[in-house]
């Protein structure tokens, strides 16, 4: 199983390096009438997170697995320590809540081995890894018993998503660069929703699927609760890659 990871992310052609970091800002911080629209939208995820992330117990702690620029902080109303995993420096560093966080990793590899959660979270990111089985087999491994993944994702590889982004974000990309965004999503997003979805079967033993549409195959956004990881099988697929 997951014979084809790691992947390997296309190149992006000359055009699209020269603009890629200020459009990458753009799209996370919601600077445009579209990317706007699509961070309203997004906050179906956000939301999902927060309402089941683990909160009453007074040492409760939460991993973010790529937090960008800190925005599901905006719906986390309740302190607890907040670790997060992003090696994009320049999306979180002018952030107003990087005073919220306790311990910035670049990988979820840096993390110590006997640090664990109770929530571990990601918000649009599992179909950015080129490594996303091994990521979600770490992660599994850091949580307490007890603990949740809790993760929400695009509906990569379906209709309706494709239909989603070429009327908005797709469109309003080809009208400022005259590229397309075709292109940026294929180096993007290496991972379809059907992937993480076996990946998330196969490391826990409980996982529960809400969709933002109709079903699996009609929605926008998925998102998933996960708990009871198997540790064998985690640890037994990371040897595997050594």
């Amino acid at each position: 199983m997951f014979e084809q990871y790691p992947k390997q992310r296309p190149p992006l052609p000359p055009a699209y390096r020269e603009l890629y970091e200020h459009y990458y800002l753009l799209n996370r911080k919601g600077n445009s009438k579209a990317t706007s629209l699509a961070s309203r939208m997004e906050a179906w995820m956000h939301h999902r997170i927060a309402h089941d992330m683990q909160s009453t117990k007074p040492d409760v702690s939460t991993l973010e697995i790529g937090a960008g620029t800190l925005n599901q902080l905006a719906y986390v109303t309740f302190d607890q320590a907040y670790d997060i995993v992003e090696p994009f420096t320049a999306l979180y560093k002018d952030s107003e809540y990087l005073p919220r966080i306790r311990n910035i990793y670049d990988g979820i590899d840096q993390i110590p081995a006997g640090q664990h959660y109770n929530n571990i979270i990601s918000i649009a990111v599992l179909e950015h890894l080129e490594d996303m089985p091994a990521q979600v087999a770490m992660a599994a491994l850091h949580l307490c018993p007890g603990g949740h993944f809790l993760a929400a994702i695009p509906n990569e590889g379906t209709v309706l998503w494709w239909l989603g982004w070429n009327l908005s974000t797709g469109l309003e990309f080809r009208l400022r660069y005259n590229l397309s965004y075709r292109t940026l999503m294929k180096h993007e997003h290496v991972n379809t929703a059907k992937e993480i979805d076996d990946a998330l079967h196969y490391f826990f033993g409980t996982v529960n699927c809400h969709v933002f549409g109709l079903l699996k195959q009609l929605a926008l956004y998925r998102y998933y609760h996960c708990s009871n990881p198997d540790n064998g099988k985690c640890h037994d697929y990371l040897d595997s890659l050594s």
